[in-house]
């Protein structure tokens, strides 16, 4: 059984350094990152309402999730599960907790009751125990597909040109949902470079929506981090995941 030790949370989570963060910077950084996310959107033609903003809060201490919360975020993506079970037993639900990281298939168990959204399901296997601990607590567990669209050895995620029969297998699964996909872009100094991972995705996201796959619906693209949203706004994202441009860089 893995334990969980939440003494001192605020300060401490896995043995890393927690960024100590000026509330009124939060705030600031959050309302700069609403008018970059509203005129990305403007630019493609969209309503920014439609795009989700999901704040990073790896390393980022509760009480800057909380300071978040307050400024109007109220989506948190994770990437590690033990920070997220430590900051979820701090926080709750006072918003919506993703696991946006890779998830180990021996620790599903600890995050089933309390994401709203997995972004990383990159295998079957873990689909396969999702949707096994979906059932035990009577839920259905809506998920993403991770699609590693650039290749990179180091990245996670199934490879495009699998996303379809992918996507079939899971599709008998009743416990989960797949609701979209997601992928993850090189870290680049330009970010134009970026903008063809971004528009090959949007191409698949709307391919596998036009198969009209039982069990499966294309609603959530989740595409863009703090270097990149602007661009990933454009070609189509409607979830961005941003951490250094809310809460800094991480120490």
């Amino acid at each position: 059984m893995m334990i969980f030790n939440n003494d001192d949370a605020n300060n401490k989570v896995l043995g890393n350094k927690i960024q100590t963060l000026n509330n009124e910077l939060i705030a600031e950084n959050i309302e700069k990152v609403k008018k970059r996310v509203f005129s990305a959107a403007e630019r493609s033609g969209r309503n920014p309402c439609d795009i989700k903003i999901i704040a990073v809060t790896k390393t980022v201490s509760a009480e800057a999730v909380e300071e978040a919360i307050k400024s109007g975020i109220t989506d948190m993506g994770e990437n590690r599960v033990q920070e997220l079970c430590s900051k979820y037993e701090i926080i709750n639900n006072k918003c919506s907790w993703h696991l946006i990281g890779h998830l180990q298939k021996n620790k599903v168990k600890y995050v089933i009751d309390k994401v709203r959204l997995i972004h990383s399901v990159d295998s079957v296997e873990l689909a396969e125990e999702i949707n096994k601990h979906a059932a035990k607590a009577n839920k259905i567990m809506d998920v993403l597909v991770q699609v590693n669209v650039s290749g990179e050895e180091t990245k996670f995620g199934i490879e495009p040109g699998q996303v379809y029969n992918f996507l079939t297998k899971l599709s008998g699964l009743g416990n989960i949902k797949v609701r979209g996909l997601m992928t993850i872009a090189p870290l680049v100094s330009e970010k134009e470079d970026v903008r063809p991972i971004f528009r090959q995705l949007k191409k698949i996201f709307i391919d596998m929506k036009n198969e009209n796959i039982d069990n499966i619906s294309m609603e959530f693209l989740s595409m863009g981090m703090s270097n990149d949203f602007e661009v990933a706004i454009e070609e189509g994202s409607n979830m961005v995941r941003i951490g250094t441009a809310i809460f800094g860089k991480r120490n």
